[in-house]
């Protein structure tokens, strides 16, 4: 089986054109599913049921395993067993009736308006990092960026004349709008601060550290808590804090929510229906709950 679950990956490399790091969880999957099926004396495809992959699955959980790892350990096991179905390895497909186990996860903490504005308010100084930091928070707020598309955005995908930028991953391509005052913030970064922190250096790059070289997930993660902190906000936020405000505040002010899709780049409509609920309690004390996870 061994053999084939390297042929399966090599499929996913050459002609799935899959990323790194999903390759690294599909062979991670398999082997320890291998790995389980050899201990219960079946090493060939077609010794493979449908009862013995679920009899994985319940070790899975006897073993303590978290529903989203369950969940992710199916996805690569219909994919696996589809592909060796495909190419004719095996008469059935043992993984097609398998069922994930549900996910359900805490509606995300979201900012209220004031919160934001306070946020947005706390590196007010013209020092060059202060108007990196204001930029990027403001340009944050203001389009939904994901943090890995905010800190890779070249400055060749930011339109300044018509006030839009383009996000682009290995799938597709966006394009966000964004107002006059994050227009204003970016000039101001752009004019005084970008080349004070490349310091004579070149870099494609929008946001660069106090270094002149590419910022890190952690770096931001830092500057934005730091500023958290300073706006004696009530909880602590993470770069997706802002994401999930950025939607929940479009939608309650009236946004169409196949609009707010876009800008969110989202594949389904069911992820953004979640910020309809988050808009209606922008303005109220937080509650924990819960949802069902969408696949977004």
């Amino acid at each position: 089986m061994t053999e084939e679950i390297k042929q399966f990956i090599t499929y996913l490399e050459d002609e799935k054109k899959m990323s790194k790091n999903t390759i690294i969880s599909y062979r991670r999957d398999l082997m320890q599913m291998a790995e389980y099926l050899e201990t219960q004396g079946i090493c060939e495809l077609e010794k493979v049921t449908t009862t013995s992959l679920n009899s994985y699955i319940l070790y899975q959980e006897k073993e303590g395993k978290a529903a989203t790892t369950i969940s992710r350990s199916v996805a690569s096991m219909k994919a696996f067993f589809y592909y060796v179905y495909m190419q004719k390895k095996t008469t059935d497909n043992p993984a097609e009736p398998l069922k994930a186990p549900r996910i359900e996860r805490k509606m995300p903490d979201i900012l209220t308006t004031e919160e934001v504005h306070r946020l947005l308010r706390q590196p007010s100084g013209t020092t060059a990092k202060e108007l990196r930091d204001r930029a990027m928070l403001e340009l944050m707020y203001a389009t939904g960026l994901r943090v890995s598309e905010l800190i890779t955005l070249p400055v060749q995908d930011i339109n300044m004349s018509v006030g839009f930028l383009t996000c682009r991953d290995e799938k597709r391509e966006r394009v966000v709008p964004f107002g006059k005052s994050v227009k204003n913030v970016l000039a101001r970064y752009l004019d005084g601060g970008r080349s004070v922190l490349l310091k004579g250096e070149e870099s494609p790059l929008l946001f660069v550290n106090c270094n002149g070289k590419p910022m890190s997930r952690q770096g931001f993660w830092k500057i934005l808590k730091y500023y958290g902190e300073q706006a004696k906000l009530p909880i602590a936020i993470t770069p997706h804090t802002l994401r999930h405000s950025f939607a929940a505040h479009l939608l309650n002010s009236g946004a169409d929510i196949h609009v707010v899709q876009a800008m969110m780049g989202h594949a389904g409509i069911a992820s953004t229906q979640m910020y309809a609920a988050l808009g209606k309690k922008t303005e109220e004390p937080k509650e924990q709950k819960t949802i069902e996870k969408t696949d977004g």
